[in-house]
């Protein structure tokens, strides 16, 4: 597995981003994929999650009802659809796969991480 994030930028308030995760390999299409995000001076924290066939996707409470996830494992991708931006959303957003086929918010059962992609939203 090698994960590539993408899709980060500036965006204003109220606007809309779509982030994706490609696994360059082409091999976790049965790994749950997670997205987490790390803001400046905080800690990362759990954003989103997805199992290996598209279920049980979960989503932190501060993002429920305006991010979305979703994985199309014929182009090995896993996205995270977010609508009505906050500036708090304001972080670099990291996706990460598990060794499992379901897996949650705990960051520790993450095994593959990529490079992160930066998302800034203005007020």
């Amino acid at each position: 597995v090698q994960l590539q994030a993408s899709g980060g930028g500036f965006v204003q308030a109220g606007g809309s981003l779509r982030l994706s995760c490609v696994d360059s390999r082409r091999t976790f299409n049965n790994n749950a994929v997670g997205w987490f995000r790390q803001a400046p001076g905080k800690e990362r924290e759990f954003v989103a999650s997805i199992s290996w066939n598209g279920g049980r996707p979960s989503l932190a409470d501060s993002v429920k009802g305006r991010f979305t996830i979703s994985r199309d494992n014929a182009k090995s991708t896993v996205y995270l659809q977010m609508n009505s931006l906050e500036p708090e959303d304001t972080a670099v957003y990291y996706c990460a796969a598990a060794l499992s086929s379901y897996s949650g918010p705990n960051s520790a059962s993450y095994r593959y991480w990529g490079q992160g992609t930066l998302v800034t939203v203005s007020s």
